[in-house]
């Protein structure tokens, strides 16, 4: 057990430059938060909701972070900062790293699958602050979201999203995301945000390029049905 924590303190250093030593991180509200949720998603498994509950209200006055005891979250989980929300039915897998204000949100019950409203988070993936994933989607394993995305479709593995509503950058992933990357997208001289506007013109430009090769094709076949 011991040799776990010490683990998941070092993963965190290994992802934020800020803390000194393992104490110091200690003092995150992300570890805090992590921890309380442990004990309230055990007592929310073994159906003593109230008690979940309880332990989940009094994690958030602590810690400015809410997660529903119903969460299933994986290894080396780490919330930077907080005030993010985690609904009931969200699935996270290991090594992934949320940034302040983001949310794992749900849609209405009757649309989803099984029950399931909420997403599922996937190895090593980056939810970058102010991001809101929302429904019962699936964000593949080392994809990166973007500050203030709204992502209410499944992501591909390796896959960036920006905007609102997200859409994907038109960058290889194997370019820049070989080591852990902060925020999830590249910074300073290593990406210069024309590229970001340039990739995101050329999303668009490749759509209506489609659209139109779509029209012709559909009005070549009014065509041939015109003669015939």
């Amino acid at each position: 057990m011991f040799q776990g924590i010490v683990q998941y303190l070092d993963s965190i250093k290994a992802r934020d430059p800020a803390p000194r030593s393992r104490w110091e991180v200690l003092t995150y509200p992300g570890v805090w938060a992590l921890a309380f949720h442990r004990v309230a998603h055990w007592l929310f498994e073994a159906d003593l909701f109230f008690l979940a509950r309880f332990v989940n209200h009094f994690s958030r006055f602590l810690t400015a972070i809410d997660i529903h005891p119903g969460a299933k979250i994986g290894r080396n989980f780490f919330i930077d900062h907080g005030f993010v929300v985690i609904g009931e039915t969200a699935e996270i897998g290991d090594n992934v790293t949320i940034y302040q204000g983001a949310t794992l949100g749900g849609t209405n019950p009757t649309n989803g699958e099984g029950g399931k409203r909420h997403p599922t988070i996937e190895d090593e993936a980056i939810i970058s602050l102010g991001a809101a994933v929302l429904g019962p989607i699936t964000v593949g394993k080392r994809a990166r979201i973007a500050a203030n995305a709204v992502v209410t479709k499944d992501v591909a593995e390796g896959a960036t999203m920006v905007g609102i509503p997200a859409r994907p950058l038109l960058v290889e992933a194997k370019e820049y995301q070989k080591p852990f990357m902060p925020y999830g997208t590249p910074c300073r001289e290593q990406f210069d945000p024309a590229t970001q506007q340039l990739e995101i013109l050329k999303c668009e430009v490749e759509q209506l390029q489609k659209r139109l090769a779509e029209l012709v094709a559909s009005q070549e076949a009014a065509n041939r049905r015109t003669r015939a």
